[in-house]
């Protein structure tokens, strides 16, 4: 398979990702929890965060689930505890087609619902991209920082400011110049946030990055043809990093995904 076709069918899975009953689009609320329980919009019971998960007060015949290899199982009754997506093992929720997601965001805790019948979900007509072009894929180099992680603090799509965790740099050319990019660990891989001369005008206002695993000599690829939207472009409720510093790049990235397409 070519690089080109390999891109193809990246771009398609991204689609189908995006558009999942219970994917990013469907999204229609983040809820942030306090210790005095309260009624949550549309949602039956009391919702509160107690020890660092999701509290709820509950009825049998209120109709909520919890999930079990992504079907319904026993039905919750009573005062029940949720584990977040930060917890070796979460929980999710049910009720009806709805999804009821746990969250834990720097000690904060919050319940995300997905709905299948979400307006950004039930109008989106696709993911608009650029053509595919070898020239946006350039070899790079990872220099971590001897330090290890530190944290940057960075404005959200919320509007509030939190640390996000960077492990160094990766330098490389593109369109003849030099640049370097702070990028994260995400397992083996790096990722990192960036905006670019098409930001905020031919694509959404910042993207987002992943690279396969440098090796011994911190040698990887950069391959701008895969730059992805984050999940904010496709729905209100998520909490996205904007870029951190120097991640502004003073070129046009005509490459990768540019905007969420309506019908």
């Amino acid at each position: 398979m070519t690089d080109a076709e390999e891109w193809k069918h990246w771009t398609e899975s991204r689609t189908a990702a995006v558009s999942a009953p219970h994917g990013p689009l469907a999204l229609t609320g983040t809820h942030w929890l306090e210790p005095e329980p309260v009624e949550l919009p549309g949602l039956p019971g009391r919702w509160w965060a107690e020890d660092g998960t999701v509290r709820l007060s509950v009825k049998a015949d209120d109709g909520i689930w919890l999930e079990a290899a992504g079907e319904a199982g026993e039905p919750l009754d009573g005062e029940v505890t949720l584990r977040p997506d930060t917890a070796p093992v979460a929980d999710l929720a049910l009720v009806g087609d709805k999804r009821l997601v746990p969250i834990e965001r720097e000690g904060e805790i919050a319940l995300r619902v997905f709905d299948p019948e979400a307006p950004t979900r039930t109008a989106f007509a696709g993911i608009s991209v650029y053509p595919y072009s070898p020239e946006w894929a350039v070899s790079a180099v990872f220099t971590p920082y001897e330090e290890g992680e530190r944290a940057v603090v960075v404005p959200n799509a919320d509007g509030r400011e939190r640390p996000l965790e960077v492990t160094g740099q990766i330098a490389f050319h593109l369109l003849g110049e030099p640049h370097t990019l702070t990028v994260s660990r995400s397992g083996d891989r790096l990722t990192g946030v960036i905006a670019d001369l098409t930001s905020g005008h031919e694509t959404y206002r910042f993207r987002f990055i992943t690279l396969p695993a440098p090796d011994a000599s911190g040698r990887t690829v950069l391959d701008l043809n895969r730059a992805y939207l984050p999940p904010c472009a496709f729905a209100d409720h998520f909490v996205c990093p904007f870029p951190p510093p120097g991640n502004r790049l003073s070129v046009a990235v005509e490459a990768g995904e540019r905007q969420v397409l309506s019908g």
